[in-house]
């Protein structure tokens, strides 16, 4: 077993999985402890021995809930509950990909359980809905600003990225949100969470469609103030949440973590490190099939990679090989629309994200549309350098609502 300081997977990529629950610690999503004690169950283990190991946690926790909530003690059942989901989501990541294993389904219907148990013992409780989509059903969730419930607040959406789940979301952004005072809207869009693992709906590159369909339906609530809706993604977010803005003049804010506005852009410098040529790195879409071959090998040797481009890429995109992998990938372009967008935009910029390297082009082409747009950038020496500032997101959080506040007077 890896025994390096400050390391606690054996592995990179049980490291790089396990650990990202370390940055919900202040939010009620875990502790660094507990991260420990399954990663030390985990030991040498395979992917198994990894999800078995989160869901064994997340068993615990849920009989702790159980425990607290006969006993009269209902904050701490709703807490409790609301962190076993977090351990059940952070079990499922190793088993992404198609078919889809029994395993991964089952213990998402754990944590979905788990969340929305944890959310109805809320003081005020969430709301729990689902949203139709073109035949499909976005489960979905309005979550309150805490000690202003009844009030008619404005709401940020809680756009997720290729990995999350509404579970995840709250954690990361929600629960900051409603104690700063905005009610919050989380849903798994197409491609994401139970809309993915359970309808097998693949994400959309027109996000505009997505949000619309949201908007429309939480905009006459009571507590919705219909003037102030934000639309905040992080991860693949970072491109979702402002390709929405180009389409709904609705949106009065939106915060994209990084920001990102051509996939396509990405593809060259990501064949490029696959061992591409430069020739082959200048026109990826027309790769010849000894190119994509050549490229593939170098992918399916690399856990990562695989993970990464084969288990969770093809799956969530809904595709069966490189090639229509790269090709949809070049779909998700606001390349064109950004004049469409009618509010201020927000972009972060963490200095070690790959994600993050076209933020000032992205900040670039929105002012010559006309539309106001900040920077944020978060830097390593103040712990926040990584993609999504996960080993500091209480900073990015603070970062993020402040500059809402400015934006809406709220």
């Amino acid at each position: 077993m890896d025994t390096r300081p400050g390391r606690l997977f054996a592995s990179d990529f049980h490291e790089g999985l396990g650990t990202w629950m370390l940055g919900y610690t202040p939010y009620g999503g875990g502790d660094f402890g507990e991260v420990a004690a399954v990663a030390s169950e985990v030991g040498d283990g395979d992917d198994d021995a990894f999800h078995a190991a989160w869901v064994a946690l997340g068993d615990r926790l849920v009989a702790q809930a159980d425990e607290a909530f006969e006993a009269g003690h209902v904050a701490t059942a709703s807490e409790v509950y609301l962190r076993a989901s977090a351990a059940y989501a952070s079990a499922n990541h190793p088993l992404f990909g198609t078919p889809v294993d029994p395993r991964l389904l089952e213990t998402h219907r754990r944590q979905r359980a788990a969340f929305e148990i944890g959310l109805g013992l809320r003081t005020v409780p969430a709301e729990v809905f689902d949203i139709p989509f073109e035949g499909a059903r976005m489960r979905s969730y309005l979550v309150p600003a805490e000690g202003r419930e009844s009030e008619r607040r404005p709401l940020i959406i809680l756009v997720n990225g290729y990995d999350g789940t509404a579970t995840d979301v709250y954690f990361a952004s929600c629960v900051a949100a409603i104690r700063r005072g905005y009610h919050c809207l989380i849903f798994d869009g197409p491609g994401q969470g139970a809309t993915l693992y359970e309808q097998g709906i693949a994400l959309r590159p027109d996000f505009e469609a997505v949000i619309g369909g949201v908007i429309d339906h939480v905009s006459r609530h009571p507590i919705v103030d219909a003037e102030r809706i934000v639309v905040s993604g992080w991860s693949l977010g970072g491109y979702l949440a402002p390709r929405a803005a180009t389409g709904d003049e609705r949106i009065a804010a939106c915060v994209a973590d990084p920001g990102q506005f051509d996939l396509g852009a990405g593809l060259g410098p990501f064949i490029r490190r696959l061992g591409a040529t430069e020739e082959e790195a200048r026109d990826p879409l027309h790769l010849d099939d000894a190119a994509l071959e050549r490229l593939m090998a170098v992918i399916d040797v690399d856990r990562q990679l695989r993970w990464s481009v084969v288990q969770r890429g093809f799956w969530a995109n809904g595709v069966t090989d490189l090639r229509a992998f790269l090709e949809r990938t070049a779909e998700f372009s606001s390349r064109g629309r950004l004049d469409g967008i009618r509010c201020p935009v927000l972009l972060t910029r963490a200095e070690n994200d790959p994600l993050a390297a076209g933020v000032g082009a992205f900040a670039d082409a929105l002012a010559s549309a006309g539309v106001p747009v900040t920077v944020i950038d978060f830097t390593a020496a103040e712990g926040a350098g990584g993609h999504c500032e996960m080993t500091n997101r209480s900073l990015l959080n603070r970062r993020v609502l402040d500059w809402l506040d400015d934006t809406l007077g709220a």
